[in-house]
């Protein structure tokens, strides 16, 4: 794929870049407009689909987990096509300010980056290759996913695969803010809800009894005391603690949400084996705790000589920017771990994801428009 990379970029039309950079960014901002929280993906949903076909796009429809799809038809019908995704979901309650601002070249506002610029660079690729008559040697099914973020576990694109995987054989997901990165690899991720039931009682009146607080805060520290693997890179996180009932008595239940990564499914067998082995240890008759998986996301990973890896690569060489490859979390861990080649790049650069005072960079914006369309028309086996 790499050699066809310099033809690609050489024969294609760029003129309309500008004005698509601009309408891209708009995009970005109405998407970000529409509160999207996980689960809550629908109205969102309903937008990209009402944008999917007025870009002439085929057999545009939403499922049942708001996952969107819409169908670009290739020159060989029969051929594996190319799915192209980004995730329309956010970490951000419905009821967030999704007030925005710009500044120096920046254009702050919660979920801008993360992922509505990714969603605008899907829907700016489908609006380049039908303005400029470009028809890919395979299908290409651009999907915007849901349920990527927090307790979603990767179920928009879970569901999206499992409908597609018989006609695809490669995947190019979007995340906003990662341009200049290539993610080759998923990594493993396993999320556990861990709770304490004890038979409580009054502060003062039952002091000495099991607390599921106390048990909670001791298993809490117990975790925070193990060390994870270095190779294969292992972490775990706490995120959240619950539980108790007031301040002067003692706590009948209790809980806490563990994220468990790593480079390996070894190495995140091994830390959740740690941990099961803390709460083992600490329970007896009158502490007792139940541990319940919330969160599963399979690993996988291409060489970095795969041909995909080094398309991408190549586009961003292309456009003047040295890619570097690295492995994390995101709807490509689904396909990777089905073994249907997957890379993840970027539509722009940015800065705190997450947070209100998030943010896009949008001089880059053209850039990584054009790395992907290079790289998307590459996949799809297009040279004429």
């Amino acid at each position: 794929m790499k050699n066809q990379i310099s033809q690609l970029d050489h024969n294609l039309e760029w003129h309309t870049l500008p004005a698509l950079t601009e309408k891209v960014i708009e995009q970005a901002i109405a998407i970000q407009q529409i509160a999207s929280p996980t689960f809550h993906e629908i109205r969102r949903a309903d937008y990209v689909a009402s944008q999917f076909a007025a870009q002439r796009l085929l057999q545009v429809e939403m499922d049942e987990v708001y996952n969107v799809y819409g169908l670009l038809p290739g020159k060989q019908r029969h051929a594996p096509a190319l799915m192209v995704t980004a995730h329309t979901d956010t970490v951000f309650p419905l009821e967030t300010d999704l007030s925005v601002h710009a500044e120096a070249g920046r254009i702050h506002g919660p979920g801008l980056g993360d992922n509505s610029i990714g969603v605008a660079g899907l829907l700016g690729l489908a609006s380049f290759l039908q303005k400029n008559h470009l028809i890919p040697c395979s299908d290409i099914w651009f999907v915007a996913t849901s349920r990527e973020e927090g307790m979603g576990d990767l179920g928009g694109m879970k569901a999206a695969f499992t409908r597609l995987k018989p006609r695809i054989h490669r995947v190019i997901n979007l995340e906003g803010m990662a341009l200049g990165h290539v993610y080759r690899a998923g990594i493993a991720v396993r999320r556990l809800h861990i709770t304490a039931a004890a038979e409580g009682g009054h502060s003062w009146l039952n002091f000495g009894r099991s607390s599921a607080v106390h048990g909670i805060l001791e298993l809490g520290a117990r975790i925070t005391a193990l060390r994870p693997a270095q190779a294969p890179r292992t972490t775990y996180n706490i995120g959240l603690i619950e539980g108790g009932q007031s301040i002067n008595s003692i706590a009948t239940q209790a809980g806490l949400w563990l994220d468990l990564r790593s480079e390996e499914p070894s190495g995140l067998a091994q830390i959740e084996q740690e941990v099961r082995a803390q709460v083992q240890a600490i329970s007896r008759p009158d502490l007792s705790f139940s541990i319940e998986i919330v969160g599963d996301r399979p690993a996988g990973k291409l060489p970095p000589e795969h041909d995909l890896v080094q398309g991408a690569l190549g586009a961003l060489a292309q456009v003047g920017l040295q890619g570097v490859l690295e492995n994390g979390s995101t709807d490509a861990n689904i396909p990777l771990a089905a073994g249907c080649p997957a890379v993840t790049v970027g539509i722009t650069r940015g800065g705190n994801a997450h947070r209100l005072d998030e943010y896009i960079e949008t001089q880059p914006v053209s850039v990584g428009l054009r790395q992907l369309i290079i790289l998307a028309l590459a996949a799809a086996n297009c040279l004429n």
